[in-house]
């Protein structure tokens, strides 16, 4: 695991010294990505110029719940968002150069072309927390929680990630499929899961459970009930559920990569 992540941290800094060679251009893109990200939260805020609530939440804590999301979603795009590129790798005979290399597969995957200005994303989504938290009657357990809601919820995006991106090991046209799922699971879980069919939460917690991201960890921060009455537990899972998806998420990779048997090319 040491080996694995100085690899990683090595072939990350290789492509930060590549971009940092347009400081101009890389700063432009840094900027932009921003202001592009926050127009998002604008959107939302217009909307509360015109409503007191959404599914019964208020605009700090939907912005709780945005930030919350946000910032996971941010740092295991910036860590692994790559590896959504995969069929192009795999068309493109990219993936077989790296088979041969004396690095972890995973590794060279989600490290290639690494973007350090992602971090932009991470900036904007955690300002928009950072404020929410301001509204939040703290305790010790709270804290916690919420430590462990960010870390929890950033292993779980990074899970989805990989595993959903490992369908183009079978179907190398299928990014969008995978994308449906992470960028569109961010979106879903930035707003109360009140405002959605109680299917839909029942799907996210039991199928693909990205409602343990932030929303059964918020429910406990910003005292709420559960809508549909789950055990107060059940607010405590995201750590457990994270490493169950990890878990599978290994086994998805493996299996993908042991079946491979190259672009033919």
């Amino acid at each position: 695991m040491v080996e694995a992540l100085t690899r990683y941290v090595q072939i990350s800094a290789l492509w930060v010294r590549a971009s940092r060679a347009y400081p101009v251009s890389w700063w432009m893109l840094v900027i932009g990505g921003f202001l592009i990200t926050g127009v998002e939260f604008v959107g939302i805020w217009i909307l509360f110029q015109n409503i007191d609530n959404l599914g019964g939440f208020s605009l700090h804590e939907v912005a709780f719940l945005y930030g919350g999301s946000g910032v996971a979603f941010a740092i295991a795009d910036l860590l692994v968002g790559r590896i959504e590129r995969l069929g192009q790798m795999i068309r493109l005979g990219k993936l077989d150069q790296m088979l041969v290399r004396p690095v972890p597969l995973l590794v060279q995957v989600c490290a290639d072309e690494f973007a350090l200005r992602r971090l932009s994303r991470v900036a904007q989504a955690g300002l928009v927390l950072g404020w929410a938290c301001t509204y939040v009657d703290w305790t010790p357990s709270r804290v916690l929680l919420t430590v462990l809601m960010l870390v929890a919820a950033t292993v779980i995006f990074t899970a989805v990630f990989v595993a959903l991106a490992c369908i183009q090991f079978w179907t190398i046209d299928s990014a969008e499929v995978a994308n449906a799922f992470t960028y569109g699971g961010n979106t879903v879980t930035s707003y109360p899961l009140t405002v959605f069919p109680s299917e839909v939460l029942k799907a996210m917690t039991f199928v693909l459970p990205l409602a343990f991201v932030n929303w059964y960890p918020s429910l406990y921060v910003l005292g709420r009930e559960d809508p549909l009455g789950y055990p107060a537990w059940t607010q405590w899972l995201s750590p457990v559920v994270a490493a169950a998806l990890v878990a599978v998420t290994m086994l998805v990779w493996r299996t993908g990569v042991r079946q491979y048997r190259s672009t033919g090319s």
